[in-house]
C-alpha cells in the first residue's frame, strides 16, 4: 500500500513508519519539525526512516491550507493515518492557539484531502484524555466524554466529530484511536518518563504530581504500532446494529469506528518509577508536588472492542518495556 503518515518525524509516527516500510508499504511522511521538543531527535529519527527507498518525506505544516491541498492533488494514497497534533496536556494551557492551528485546522486540510482525493481509510489518533471527568473504570469507547479538563483533550473530542461528519456525508471510512500513555525507545523528551531518567541520572530531584497517587495504562509503543496497523489494513464499515434511538459513540450507521489501544495493565505512578530506577541503577529524589491542572488521577482502558474487531490487545510489561527504551537512552545520549 501506498500510506500518507503525518508526524512521521514523531514518535508513534517514526515507530508506525518503520514498521509499515519493514513490511514492504510505500510511506510518504510529513512533519513540520517544529521545536516543540529537540529538533535533532526528530532529525535522528528522520535519518534512519531515509535509509528506505521506499520512503519520501517533506516538510509541511497541516495547517497550511494550499500546501496540504497540493499534497493530496500530486499523490495517491491507499490510507491515511494522521498523527501530526500539537501534543501536551499542560503546553495546552500555557499556548492553546497552537492547539487550535494543529488540532482543529490542521486535522480539517488532512480530512478533506482524503477526502477529495478518495482515500481508502482515514485513520486518526485521538486520546485518553478526552475521558477527562470520568470516573468510571475501566474506560470504555460508549462512555460520555462531554467534560475533557484540558483544551487539548478538546481538539480530540472535536477530531472524532468532524471524522463521523465525513463518514456520514462522504462515505469516507475513519477510524480514530484513543492511545493510552505511550512510551518506549525513540519517545518525547516532554514526557514524564524521559525527563524523569534524564533527571535521575543527573542526580536531580524529579517532579511528583499529586504526590505519586496516580495510575496510568502505560502502553509500549510497539504495542500501539501492532494496533495501528492492524486497524489500518480493515477500513471501517457500518455498524449493522447501530440503533438511532439507542446511538452508541462507539460506531455508527456510517463506515466509522472508535477503538482503544492500552496495555489494560493499570500501573501507580509509583510503581512505575520504582522499575525505572531499577533499569537505571540509581535511586531518584522525589519532590513531592500537587495535582496540576489538566491532569487526570486515573487512566485504564477497556480494549475488548479492539481485540474483538482485529485479533489483538497490547500485553508488553512495564519491566520489559522500561528496559528497552533505558538501553534505548543510555545508547542515543552515550549515558
Amino acid at each position: 500500500m501506498h500510506i500518507l503518515v503525518t508526524g512521521a518525524a514523531g514518535f508513534i509516527g517514526y515507530t508506525l513508519t518503520l514498521r509499515l516500510l519493514a513490511r514492504g508499504d510505500r510511506v510518504f511522511g510529513l512533519d513540520n519539525l517544529n521545536a516543540y521538543y529537540d529538533v535533532g531527535l526528530k532529525e535522528a529519527r528522520l535519518a534512519r526512516l531515509r535509509a528506505f527507498p521506499s520512503f519520501e518525506f517533506e516538510q509541511i505544516d497541516i495547517a497550511d491550507r494550499a500546501r496540504m491541498s497540493r499534497l493530496f492533488a500530486e499523490h495517491r494514497f491507499d490510507a491515511v493515518m494522521h498523527l501530526a497534533a500539537q501534543a501536551g496536556v499542560r503546553y495546552s494551557i500555557e499556548n492553546p492557539g497552537a492547539y487550535i492551528d494543529a488540532n482543529l485546522v490542521g486535522f480539517a486540510n488532512v480530512i478533506e484531502g482524503a477526502r477529495r482525493s478518495n482515500v481508502g481509510h482515514f485513520v486518526f489518533a485521538s486520546s485518553s484524555s478526552v475521558y477527562g471527568a470520568n470516573a468510571k473504570l475501566p474506560f470504555a469507547e460508549d462512555d460520555n466524554i462531554d467534560h475533557p479538563v484540558s483544551l487539548y483533550a478538546a481538539t480530540k473530542k472535536a477530531n472524532e466529530l468532524m471524522a463521523h461528519s465525513y463518514a456520514h456525508l462522504y462515505r469516507l471510512p475513519c477510524t480514530g484511536l484513543r492511545f493510552f500513555t505511550v512510551y518506549g525507545p525513540w519517545g518525547r523528551p516532554d514526557m514524564a518518563y524521559f525527563s524523569f531518567t534524564k533527571k535521575i541520572l543527573k542526580g536531580e530531584s524529579i517532579p511528583v504530581f499529586n504526590s505519586g497517587d496516580m495510575v496510568r495504562d502505560f502502553t509500549y509503543v510497539d504495542d500501539i504500532v501492532e494496533g495501528v496497523v492492524r486497524v489500518i489494513d480493515r477500513p471501517a464499515q457500518p455498524d449493522p446494529a447501530w440503533r438511532a434511538a439507542a446511538p452508541t459513540p462507539s460506531s455508527s450507521y456510517a463506515p466509522y469506528r472508535i477503538y482503544n489501544i492500552g496495555n489494560n495493565q493499570p500501573v501507580k505512578l509509583m510503581r512505575y518509577i520504582e522499575v525505572l530506577e531499577q533499569c537505571l541503577g540509581k535511586n531518584a529524589k522525589l519532590e513531592l508536588l500537587p495535582l496540576q491542572p489538566g491532569d487526570v488521577l486515573e487512566t485504564v482502558a477497556d480494549v475488548s472492542r479492539l481485540e474483538a474487531a482485529v485479533g489483538f490487545k497490547p500485553a508488553t510489561s512495564i519491566e520489559t518495556g522500561i528496559a528497552r527504551f533505558v538501553e534505548w537512552y543510555r545508547a542515543y545520549y552515550k549515558v
